[in-house]
C-alpha cells in the first residue's frame, strides 16, 4: 500500500521489491528481517484470502508481480488508506504523528481532518481503528488498526526508581564544571574515534540531509557541537551552519579539523539569534542535553526554542531510557561524567509544551556493531509560522 503511492513507477513489486520494502530500516516499527521465502509464502496466503492479486510483467521476460487489493476490499478512501497504511507500517500513533508520516500519500490540512477520518474508520459496521487510552507520559491518545491483533500493554512490573535528578545533586554548576573538564580532557580521542561516525549511521544523515533541504542555505546551529563532525556535514550541504560548545577543547579541535562551518565556545541555555539573521533555521541539540536532569529539560528546550526563526526546526538527539549512566574512564582519560537517558514520552512532551507543532520521533535499536549500549532516540518541532 506504502510503495503504490510513493514509487508507482516501480509497482506492483516483484518478489525482491516486496522482501526490501518489508525489511526497510525507516519508517517500520517493529524493523523486520524476512527471508525471501517467508515472503513468498506470505503472499500466497493473501493471495488466497483475496487480499492480493498476482500479475504478470512482459519485459523481455515474464516476471511475477504482487498487487495489493486490501483497499478494494475495504473500500478505501485515499485519506483512510494513508492513514491505515502508516498504522499498519509504525503501529499506535497520535494524530500529529500521523498527519507528518501521510505527507507523501494523502495531504492532510491538518490535525482536524486526521482525528475526523480517524473518528470515520472507527464509526463504520467493522470498525478498522481504535483509539487507546492515554498512557502515563503521554500527551496524546494514540490510534491502533484493527486488521490484526491490538498489542495489549505489558502487565506493568513496579519499576526500580531512578533519581534522574542525581547528576545535580551538588548543583548544576558542578556538573557543568564536570561535564566541561572531561570533555576537554577527550577532545582529540574523542575526536579521532567520531569524526567519521556518520558514514555508519543511515538514519542519522538522513534526518541531517532533511535538516539541509529544510534550512536552504539559511543559518543553522548545532549546540554541544563537540569536534564539529555534525556542523561540518551541515555546511558541506549547503546551509550556513555554526557549532557551539561547552568545552573549549572541542572547539578547538573543531577548528582545527574542519575548515566548513563557524565554531564557538558557548551555552546552549543562552543561545541567542544568529547575527545575519532574525532566527535560527534550525537549532540541533546533538546529543548536547543527554547531561541534564528531567527539571532542567523544559527550560534548556525553552531556550532554543527561543531564537528559532517562523518555521523553524528544533532537532534533538539523544539516550532513551530509564537510567543515569556514569563514566570514570573514556579512551584511557579519567573523566567524571553523567549520561541520563531520558524517557521518550517525557521528551516529546517537554517539546510540545515549548509551543512547537508538527512534532515527530523516532527511536532506533542500538548498533551493537558499534558498541552502542543504548537506544537512539530523536524528536523534530517546528515553530509555528
Amino acid at each position: 500500500m506504502e510503495k503504490q503511492t510513493t514509487v508507482p513507477a516501480s509497482y506492483p513489486l516483484t518478489g525482491n521489491a516486496l522482501r526490501a520494502a518489508c525489511n526497510q530500516t525507516s519508517n517500520r516499527d517493529p524493523v523486520v528481517d524476512f527471508d525471501q521465502q517467508t515472503v513468498d509464502q506470505t503472499a500466497r496466503a493473501l493471495k488466497e484470502r483475496g487480499l492480493l492479486r498476482i500479475v504478470w510483467s512482459d519485459t523481455g521476460r515474464r516476471t511475477l508481480k504482487y498487487h495489493q487489493i486490501l483497499d478494494e476490499r475495504l473500500g478505501l478512501e485515499p485519506d483512510e488508506r494513508a492513514l491505515l497504511t502508516v498504522l499498519l507500517l509504525r503501529g499506535p500513533q497520535a494524530p500529529g504523528e500521523l498527519r507528518t508520516r501521510t505527507e507523501r500519500m494523502h495531504p492532510f490540512a491538518d490535525r482536524g481532518e486526521v482525528e475526523a477520518c480517524l473518528r470515520r474508520m472507527a464509526e463504520r459496521p467493522q470498525p478498522l481503528v481504535r483509539e487507546l487510552e492515554r498512557r502515563p507520559g503521554q500527551q496524546d491518545r494514540r490510534w491502533v488498526h484493527l486488521l490484526g491483533p491490538v498489542p495489549q500493554p505489558a502487565t506493568p512490573v513496579a519499576p526500580v526508581a531512578v533519581d534522574r535528578e542525581v547528576v545535580i545533586a551538588d548543583g548544576a554548576d558542578g556538573r557543568d564544571a564536570r561535564v566541561r573538564s572531561s570533555y576537554d580532557a577527550v577532545a582529540t580521542t574523542y575526536a579521532e574515534h567520531l569524526v567519521e561516525e556518520l558514514g555508519q549511521l543511515p538514519f542519522e544523515t538522513w534526518l541531517l540531509d532533511r535538516v539541509i533541504d529544510h534550512a536552504a542555505g539559511e543559518p543553522v546551529v548545532e549546540v554541544g557541537s563537540g569536534p564539529g563532525h555534525v556542523t561540518a556535514y551541515l555546511a558541506e550541504g549547503g546551509a550556513d551552519a555554526t557549532g557551539i560548545d561547552l568545552s573549549p577543547a572541542m572547539v578547538t579541535e573543531a577548528r582545527r579539523r574542519f575548515a566548513q562551518g563557524s565554531y564557538e565556545v558557548g551555552d546552549l541555555r543562552r543561545l541567542s539569534r544568529p547575527r545575519t539573521s532574525f532566527g535560527w533555521a534550525a537549532v540541533l541539540a546533538w546529543y548536547s542535553l543527554i547531561h541534564l536532569a528531567p527539571s532542567e529539560m523544559r527550560d534548556a528546550v525553552a531556550a532554543l526554542v527561543r531564537p528559532l526563526a517562523p518555521g523553524g526546526w528544533l532537532v534533538l538527539g539523544m539516550h532513551a531510557g530509564a537510567e543515569v549512566r556514569h563514566l570514570g574512564d573514556w579512551w584511557g582519560h579519567e573523566v567524571d561524567l553523567d549520561f541520563v537517558l531520558h524517557d521518550p514520552a517525557f521528551v516529546v512532551g517537554v517539546v510540545e509544551a515549548a509551543g512547537l507543532v508538527d512534532v515527530e520521533w523516532y527511536v532506533r535499536g542500538p548498533m551493537t556493531n558499534r558498541g552502542e549500549t543504548s537506544q537512539r532516540l530523536y524528536v523534530v518541532g517546528r515553530s509555528p509560522n
